[in-house]
């Protein structure tokens, strides 16, 4: 018999997304699945639209609010699943994505080891998703991925993962005192627990980029500055439990400098101790440095209110492209299904054969994707989706 599949979805406020998400969920060419969503004590209407695809393989459930870790812990407890596909609320999976992966494991993995799948950023229009192959995009072992991961400050995003039950039970909990980078560093404990990662190219995640409005954002808020310091020391000691060499300590000092800008000027305490950890590890961190954008704002202002601008004029220029992109959205959306079935998205080429897990770095550059175009799937285009799964409309309104 078939693995069942549990797909667990953490929401709050997402009432505008959530919808499609669940869609792209039950759409799932994997036939033995559950969907298990857990609303996180929303303000909107997230936790009506999410119950309208109740079934007998959707199940909704509510909580007050307690953040996304919470949120997951409360998903895995209520799942049945032999294999856990963690997936965001606004965030979609391609119709073949479970599947591919899961021949892949049974082809080429076991129960201890990670899949892993390509992932495209987009804003409103998922037709437009932008797939960056990176070092990471390949077969490694856990010290090599986590190494890659903090050498070159990269990452997968969260719903790129399919994970064996045994490996989500060895890994524990979500962190629900991080909130940012909990989904980093949980991905860390899985990695330790397992034997390597298997990279799936044909497997696709769309990854809706939020801006100031995503989790992982820092800002200036205090409590997250400081779960993000407590996950950079954990990465650090993640990765030194596999293996202490001196290419490792380097990576982790590199890791150190690339996430001080979250930090400095205004947590001196933080940056301090960052500095103590560094030396320990053999190395310095310098002050980051401003971009000549904001230098001149620093020289006649000071550090303070060039951060500040630092983070607002990025942050509304983003604002600017992110209401742009919505605007053509929504008239590509009254556009008749005839005109958009022929759109297209920028999609992944068939790869030759993996190589086997740990091969070397050379090895890994015959694995990075080349991109093509192909048709987009049916969720993609409103029509297509099934009467009896679209969402009710609110009479109401």
């Amino acid at each position: 018999m078939k693995p069942l599949v549990s797909i667990l979805i953490p929401a709050f406020n997402a009432q505008e997304w959530i919808g499609e998400t669940i869609q792209s969920a039950i759409g799932q060419t994997w036939e033995l699945k559950e969907v298990v969503v857990v609303d996180d004590g929303s303000a909107d209407e997230t936790l009506e639209i999410a119950r309208r695809f109740e079934s007998e393989s959707v199940r909704v459930v509510t909580q007050e609010n307690q953040g996304a870790a919470a949120a997951r812990n409360k998903a895995f407890a209520l799942s049945r699943g032999d294999y856990i596909q963690w997936l965001d609320a606004d965030d979609l999976l391609a119709p073949d994505k479970i599947e591919k992966q899961m021949a892949a494991l049974a082809k080429h993995g076991s129960k201890h080891t990670l899949a892993s799948s390509a992932w495209g950023r987009f804003l409103h229009r998922s037709d437009r998703a932008k797939f960056v192959p990176t070092a990471l995009w390949c077969d490694l072992l856990p010290a090599e991925w986590l190494l890659r991961k903090m050498e070159q400050n990269l990452y997968m995003q969260t719903a790129t993962w399919l994970v064996s039950r045994e490996l989500t039970e060895a890994a524990g909990p979500w962190d629900t005192m991080l909130l940012s980078d909990d989904d980093q560093e949980y991905f860390c404990r899985v990695l330790l627990a397992s034997d390597g990662v298997r990279f799936v190219p044909e497997a696709r995640v769309y990854y809706r980029a939020s801006g100031s409005g995503s989790l992982s954002y820092i800002g200036s808020s205090d409590r997250k500055k400081e779960a993000h310091w407590r996950s950079l020391q954990l990465h650090v000691g993640y990765i030194r439990s596999l293996e202490d060499s001196e290419r490792v300590r380097t990576a982790c000092v590199s890791y150190l400098q690339n996430r001080m800008a979250a930090f400095y000027p205004e947590r001196i305490d933080i940056f301090t101790s960052a500095q103590e950890l560094s030396r320990t590890l053999g190395g310095q961190l310098e002050a980051p440095r401003l971009s000549w954008k904001y230098s001149w704002i620093r020289a006649l202002f000071g550090w303070r209110l060039a951060r500040r601008a630092q983070w607002s004029l990025p942050a509304f220029r983003w604002s600017l492209v992110r209401l742009w992109d919505k605007a053509l959205f929504r008239i590509e959306r009254r556009r008749p299904a005839s005109n958009i079935r022929n759109a297209r998205i920028t999609n992944l080429a068939p790869m030759p054969a993996a190589a086997p897990i740990g091969h070397d770095r050379e090895t890994s550059k015959l694995l990075v994707p080349r991109l093509r175009e192909t048709p987009a799937p049916d969720w993609i285009l409103g029509s297509s989706i099934s009467p009896t799964l679209r969402p009710k409309r609110d009479r109401r309104r």
